[in-house]
């Protein structure tokens, strides 16, 4: 249904294995002491040459067998914006059942992260921070990983073909918009519930628990009984404010999208039902995290498809 964007189309994809300087030096030295055995027949120098090309030898095995039978799993957090970093947990599984894993990079939207050390048969978790510069669906792709295990003579590259999927939320600028819909909503009126919360009168004193915000600690009642105490608070219920795509007078869309989504977690935040009148589709008034997740992907896929 969505366009999906390759968030890193500017990385060129490795190679299979590139040789690093000391490998460089290495090979160059191991040449000139073969043409230096064969024109002298020194079986010494014939030894060495010997032991030279057996770590090469060992190099290539341990090296090759250092990326194999790895695992990458990608997650996301559930709300990510536009131009803003977020972080990524990445999950290195190994399921080698006796050799670990030394010195694996993994490379991710022209980002890298180390992993020196991943026990057989093991996982291992890091977490690395990236930007998405457009809103929409995206794809990552282009991962691979990397490792100059066991000698540093190579660097040897293996690309990983799973792809993952996912949407970012328009960038949030601030703008004047949303002091109009505080304005609206101070002219409509308040209404307290039943419900607790920490934003009007008093309902109740109890007992504190561990979590409550110290500011709402009723001192005077804990002085008497010894015990901490907590003012319960009843919470707002706000007249439902409907935005109307269309009817906002900002010409330029993208600046547009992001000042009403600004606005949208804004009045989220103090608990006024939000919905969205966009084109032909209507989200009714709500305050839930549910809806907002689908009102800001609504606005990130705006025009997208097309």
């Amino acid at each position: 249904i969505f366009n999906r964007h390759n968030i890193s189309p500017s990385v060129k994809k490795p190679g299979v294995i590139k040789i690093t300087k000391a490998g460089l030096l290495y090979i160059l030295l191991t040449i000139f002491l073969g043409i230096s055995a064969v024109n002298t027949g020194n079986n010494l120098i014939y030894l060495i040459v010997s032991a030279l090309l057996g770590f090469m030898g060992i190099s290539g095995y341990f090296g090759k067998n250092n990326l194999s039978k790895i695992y990458v799993f990608i997650e996301f957090p559930q709300e990510i914006y536009a131009n803003t970093s977020f972080p990524v947990k990445i999950i290195i599984k190994n399921k080698k059942r006796l050799l670990p894993i030394f010195l694996l990079r993994l490379h991710i939207a022209g980002h890298s992260v180390l992993f020196p050390y991943a026990d057989a048969k093991s996982e291992i978790t890091k977490y690395i921070n990236i930007i998405i510069p457009e809103r929409g669906q995206h794809t990552i792709r282009d991962i691979y990983i990397s490792s100059v295990f066991p000698f540093n003579f190579f660097t040897r590259f293996r690309h990983i073909e799973d792809t993952f999927d996912c949407i970012a939320f328009p960038e949030l600028k601030k703008c004047e918009l949303i002091s109009l819909y505080e304005k609206e909503r101070l002219l409509r009126g308040e209404k307290t519930s039943d419900k607790a919360g920490f934003e009007s009168d008093i309902v109740s004193i109890r007992e504190y628990v561990y979590g409550d915000p110290l500011k709402y600690i009723n001192w005077k009642a804990t002085a008497k009984t010894g015990v901490l105490k907590t003012k319960e608070l009843s919470s707002l219920l706000y007249q439902p404010i409907i935005i109307d795509f269309d009817k906002i007078a900002i010409k330029d869309i993208e600046e547009k999208i992001s000042c009403i989504s600004y606005a949208i977690v804004q009045l989220l935040k103090k608990n006024s039902p939000v919905g969205l009148k966009i084109k032909d589709k209507m989200f009714e008034p709500g305050n839930s995290r549910n809806h907002k997740m689908g009102i800001l992907k609504g606005l990130a896929i705006y025009e997208k498809n097309k």
